[in-house]
This record gives C-alpha cells, structure tokens and sequence, in this order.
C-alpha cells in the first residue's frame, strides 16, 4: 500500500502543470523521475544548441548517487583544457572590476531612469495636466517658462515672414526683368512690320495701271460690229 500511494503522488507531480518550486523534492521516488526527465532534456539542448549555432559545448551532470552523464560537441578533454586556458587569465582583480563596472552601470541605470521620470512629469505640467500639487512658487516658474517659449516660437515666426517676403521679392523681380524683356522683344518685332509696308504699297499701287491697260487693250480686241463689209470699213476709220 505504501509503494502504491507513492506511486500515486509521482504521477500526480508528473500531470501537473504549472510553476515548480525550486526547493529540494523531499520524496526519492519523485526526485529521481524529475531528474531523468531534466537530465535528458537538458541533453538535448546541449546537443541543439551546438548544432543550430555551431559552438562549442560541453556538459557533465553526476546523479545524486554519483553516476556520470555527459555530453561533448567536439571533445570533452580538449573542452576541458581550452576551459582551463581561458580562466587563466582571469583573477580576481577582473572579477573585482568586472562587478564594480556592473554596479556603476546599474546605479548609471537608475538615474537615468530617475530623469526620465522628471522630463515626463515637467512635460505634463507644461501640458496642463498634473497641476494639482503644484504650488504658487512652481506654477509662476511654469508660467514663465512657457512665455519666454512662446516669445522663442514667435520670434522664429518673424524670421521664417522676413525669409519668405525675401523670397517672393527675387520672384517679383525675376518677373519683371522676363516682361520688360517680351516687351522689348514685341517692340523690335513691330518696327519691322512697319519697314516692311512701303514695299508692299507701291506694289499695289503698279497693279491696277496693268490692269486698266490689260482692259483697254481687251475692250479693243474683243469689241464687235454687225453690218455691210463697206459700213464695217468707214465704222472703223470713223473710230480712228
């Protein structure tokens, strides 16, 4: 009855799920099923973690009865010796160092954390939020701040007119210099139409004297007349 109630409790660890205690598992039975579960889990990672990302890993595990589990990569003697080479050059004076770097990085940690928390309280406040605790004295150094910001802000608004009244300035006169320039162009174009027109009259003018002469000389050709070939005779001399 007892080996079955153990057995019992075993399996009853083993179903539940959820945070483990890291304290010593007082019953034999549970701590050595617990044990080979780990050992071989943690095998296992060994093995994944030097194929995945190609290091070097080597890991030795002794049983509470003293058997020896282990695993290598490459070699465990030459993991060993290259162990052995590594920590001798490390003292104690660079353990030393090493942790006093670790305190002055984590004190370096926390002021900064501690300014951050003061940027952040100071921005609400100059948002208008978390004024509640302030007091007459910090509420007037608020006040102040914010009008010699806004007198920044409008004193860079007048910069950036002045810049852009500058730049439609060169554009006005860029425009003017472009029109006075097509007026120019336009002018010299008319004075050449204008010398142009006189040549252009007197061969008009010549035109209708060949005309009038062309007619005449038409009139004569073509005129016609209807008689007795004698009247005909004395109706063209009489013309003559």
């Amino acid at each position: 009855m007892h080996d079955l109630s153990q057995q019992k409790e075993v399996k009853k660890e083993i179903m539940v799920r959820g945070k483990t205690q890291m304290k010593r598992i007082e019953n034999a039975t549970s701590r050595q099923v617990t044990f080979s579960k780990r050992r071989n889990g943690l095998l296992k990672k060994a093995f994944e973690l030097s194929v995945l990302c190609d290091a070097e890993v080597a890991l030795i595990i002794f049983s509470p009865r003293g058997k020896l589990y282990e695993f290598a990569s490459s070699s465990m003697q030459e993991s060993i010796e290259r162990y052995r080479r590594h920590t001798k050059h490390v003292n104690p004076t660079t353990f030393r160092s090493v942790e006093q770097n670790m305190q002055h990085l984590k004190q370096e940690a926390e002021n900064m954390m501690k300014k951050i928390d003061l940027l952040e309280a100071a921005k609400r406040k100059f948002l208008g939020e978390g004024l509640g605790a302030c007091s007459i004295e910090e509420l007037q150094r608020i006040e102040q701040q914010l009008e010699r910001s806004l007198s920044n802000v409008r004193a860079r608004k007048v910069q950036v007119f002045k810049e852009q009244i500058e730049q439609l300035k060169e554009k006005e006169k860029a425009l003017l210099d472009e029109n006075a320039k097509l007026t120019e162009n336009a002018r010299l174009s008319e004075k050449h139409d204008i010398h142009l027109q006189p040549a252009t009259k007197n061969q008009n003018v010549n035109q209708p004297q060949c005309n009038a002469e062309s007619s005449s000389s038409s009139d004569v050709e073509t005129e016609l007349f209807i008689g007795l070939p004698d009247t005909r005779a004395r109706h063209i001399s009489h013309h003559v």
